[in-house]
Order: structure tokens, then sequence, then C-alpha cells
């Protein structure tokens, strides 16, 4: 029994080992079916009753079954799927919506959404349809259903989970942003007082960590030593990078952050490519405590470019104008002084957001970081073979900041199609003595709010439950039919958990 179980866990790890990926289209097609899910669903909110819409079971259906179907049974055809819910929102689209036009919505109906203070609903969409993609593809990928070119490439190559881990990187930078555009004069704060508060908050990620590689070695359950080393695992490099990001925070007081973190991404190359790092992670023998965790230590500090590739555009969708952290990095450039401050943008209403100059420049971004991918591949500057999530080289951290940008640029544009800005909308003045505006103000799917809400907490359950399912059914061996019948129960199991804990954050950092 014992060497059934060994010879198990030897085909299950040769299962998840040795990809070599897909196409960055793919992986873009892949996605898009998360952008036509929301497109439908507001195309719904704004024809249906939204009371009807927003119930669980409904909210699952289009929102979450969409995004399992992109990466299982539809993955190799996934513009078809896309289509498919296009072609009954675009039908929808030609009825008006349910209401033309009254007076400004309360502030009860505007709670959570329409001010800056709470979050905003296309960052809600973004974050929530990451870390579901996440959560749905580290099980998925122990199924046969799920496509080997989906799972994370053995060294070099692109891929649906090779993403997955850059984006959640990403998008914790996003959020990281959030103290520094409240109060920019935070970065000038001592750099031993936030490190403590900083630690305190990571310590339990870091716990986690810790305990996964003792869990991991006590069971014996199947691993990818490859993926980050012998000991070190995602948990390590997530609550690290924080700490990295405070040290940081005296040259962030001077330099544009996308300038800095592309800096860090260049040394990131340049240690790879000319002092040999690449060639260590790759063939070097795992002799030692460093050497046997060389792909966590060596791929550090490219995510900590990402990260604050992550944070630059954080400071610039965060704030009601795009410019705010700008303009007090050149006021303080010029003057020495931290007169600027306060978040007083930030906290304006969501209503006075310039989310139409958001939208340029993220869109500029956008351009900038996929041009500067293809001239990376194209002058072969981190070499021929291509991106790697591996050794997190040029080619990688550029990939993941721009498919990051122009998702959230995505969702960001829908808000803009679906809930036009006042300012943009002629008032009709005749109609009645009072302005009348339309009453739809940016919102977001409450699944999604409640899976913000608790995102970490969340995917500590879904690694429990993926350990449980691993540990008691044959994964690699299931039929297609059953995949999907546990992989739906397990998405179920995840969102239920986010609904029942909608109103309470279980753990926050």
């Amino acid at each position: 029994m014992g060497r059934d179980a060994g010879d198990y866990k030897q085909l299950k790890e040769d299962f998840v080992s040795g990809a070599t990926g897909s196409t960055v289209t793919h992986v873009n097609l892949i996605s898009s079916a998360a952008l036509a899910s929301v497109f439908l669903y507001h195309t719904l909110l704004s024809r249906t009753s939204s009371i009807r819409l927003n119930k669980f079971p409904i909210s699952w259906v289009i929102l979450v079954l969409p995004l399992l179907l992109s990466m299982t049974l539809f993955a190799d055809m996934p513009a078809l799927l896309s289509i498919l819910m296009l072609i009954p929102a675009l039908g929808l689209s030609l009825f008006s919506c349910r209401e033309s036009g009254t007076s400004l919505p309360s502030n009860e109906s505007e709670r959570g959404t329409a001010n800056a203070k709470g979050p905003l609903p296309f960052l809600t969409t973004y974050r929530a349809h990451m870390l579901l993609m996440t959560i749905l593809a580290i099980l998925a990928v122990d199924f046969p259903v799920f496509p080997r070119s989906l799972a994370k490439c053995e060294s070099f190559g692109v891929s649906l989970m090779d993403l997955g881990v850059g984006a959640f990187v990403f998008s914790q930078g996003v959020i990281s942003a959030i103290p520094l555009v409240k109060n920019p004069a935070y970065l000038a704060s001592p750099v031993l007082s936030k490190l403590v508060v900083t630690i305190r908050k990571v310590f339990p990620v870091m716990v986690l960590g810790i305990v996964r590689v003792l869990l991991v070695k006590g069971t014996e359950y199947p691993e990818h030593e490859t993926e980050y080393g012998t000991h070190w695992n995602f948990f390590i490099t997530l609550a690290l990078l924080p700490l990295m990001e405070i040290l940081l925070h005296p040259v962030i007081l001077r330099v544009p952050i996308s300038m800095l973190g592309i800096l860090i991404a260049m040394c990131q190359q340049l240690g790879l490519s000319v002092f040999g790092l690449q060639d260590v992670v790759l063939s070097a023998p795992r002799v030692g405590i460093l050497s046997a965790n060389k792909e966590g230590i060596v791929s550090l500090m490219g995510y900590l470019a990402v990260h604050l590739l992550g944070l630059s555009t954080g400071t610039m969708i965060l704030p009601s104008s795009p410019s705010y952290f700008r303009r007090f990095q050149r006021q303080f450039n010029k003057t020495g002084k931290l007169s600027l401050g306060g978040g007083e943008k930030y906290k304006d209403s969501y209503r006075s957001r310039q989310n139409d100059k958001t939208a340029t420049e993220l869109w500029a971004y956008s351009m900038l970081w996929w041009a500067s991918l293809g001239l990376t591949r194209l002058l072969q500057i981190d070499g021929k073979e291509g991106v790697s999530r591996r050794v997190v080289n040029l080619s990688y951290i550029l990939w993941v900041a721009a498919y990051n940008t122009s998702f959230i640029l995505g969702y960001l544009l829908l808000d803009l199609y679906f809930y036009p800005s006042p300012s943009k909308l002629k008032y009709n003045r005749q109609q009645s003595d009072q302005d009348v505006l339309p009453s739809r103000v940016a919102v977001s799917a409450p699944l999604f709010e409640a899976i913000n809400k608790n995102g970490l907490v969340l995917f500590l359950l879904a690694n429990v439950f993926t350990g449980l399912i691993n540990l008691t059914i044959p994964t690699m061996f299931t039929s297609n039919f059953w995949a999907m019948v546990i992989l739906c129960g397990y998405s179920i199991a995840v969102c239920v958990t986010a609904w029942a804990l909608r109103n309470t954050r279980v753990w926050k950092i």
C-alpha cells in the first residue's frame, strides 16, 4: 500500500510537471470570459429586478460558472464561450433600461460604491475575478479536464496558472497604495515604526507559509519543487513583499513608482543574465538551504517589481484624479515639504471621480507594457527562451503588468458604459423643478464584494479544500464529468462561505 501511495505521488508530480504552456492570445481569450460575464450581468441588472439577480444562485451561474468553464470544457474554444454570453447581452441591449431617469440616489443606495472610501466597483470586480480564477485553477489543474497547456510551465512559457501568481502579487500592490493615497505623508514617516506595524500584519501569512511546509512534508502531499523550492512557498513571498516595499518608501518619495519598478525589473534581469542566477535556478543542485529554495529566493526581486507596478497602478486608480499622487511627488521634489496630504481627493464622492482620465492613463500604460513586452521578445533582451515565471524574468514582469492593467481598464470601461458620469450628461430642467439624472450609480455584484471582504480567508479555505480532495480522490484519473461535478461543488462551497461572511471581515491585514 505504501508503495502504491508512493507511486501515485510520483505520477501526480509528473502530471503537473514538464508543462511548456500556451500563448498570450490563448490566455487572454480564456480571461475574456470574465469580461463577458460582467457585461451580461450588468445588462441584466439594468433591465431586470436587481433583487432577483443578486441572489446567490443566479450570481454564481452568471459570474463564477463561466470562469470555471473557460479553463475546463471551453479551454480549447474560449472565444465561443464569450460569444455565447455576449449574444443574449447584446440582444437585451436593444431594449430600454428599467429606469430612464430619476432624482439623485440616496446615500443608502450608494453605500459602498458611490463613495471612494468604499471599494471602487471596477476594482472590486477585477480583484474578485483574479481571486476566483486562482482559486478555481489550483484545484482544476489536478484533473485532466484542465488542459496541461494552462498548468504552470516548468521553466519557460506562458500559461493561465503562471499568470495567476503574478496577478495575485500585482493586486496586492494595487491595494498597498491605499495608505499612500489616503495620506502621502505616510511615505516620510519613520521606516522602523512602519516595519513593526507591517510585520504584525504579515506575521500570520508567514506562519501559514511555514505551516504549509510542515503539512506538505508530513503528509507526503504531491509537490512541485521547481515552483518555489523545497521549503519556500507563495505565502512566504506574499509576506515578504510588503516589508520590502516599506524599505523603499524614502525612494518612492522622489522617484515615480513605475520607473522604480522597471529599474528593479532590469536589475532582476541583469542578475539572471549577467551574473548567472538563471543558470543557478535551472541547473544548480540543491545541496543546502539556499540552493534548496533557489526559485523562491531568486524570484523575490522580480515579484517586488511586479508589486511596485501594481502599487503604481493603485496610486493612479484609487484617487479621484489619476495625477493626484504624481502632483504630490512633484511638489515634494520642488519644496521638500509634505504640504499636500490628508487624502482629500481620495475621499471625494464617487460621482466626482475623473474616471475618463483614469481610463485614458490606464490605456496608455497598458499599451506601454504590451509594447515593451513585444520589444523585449523581439530583441531577446532576456534570452531567446521567452517568458519565465520560475525565474521571474523581464518578459514575465512586463506580461503580468500588461495583462492586469488591460483588464482593470476593461472593467473600468464597462463601468463607464453602464454608469456614465453625470458630468457628461445633459440635464433636463424642463421636466421638473429638480435636475433629472440616471438613478444607476456604478455598482459591483454583492457576491464580488463578499469575496473581496475575506479574500485571504477564502484563498486559505480553497487550499484546504484542494488538499483534502487530493488526499481522498485520485484526481488525475477522474473523468471529465465527475471532475466538473467536484469543481462546481468546490466553487459553490467557497462562494457560499464568502456569502455567509459578507457582513463580517474575519481577518484584516
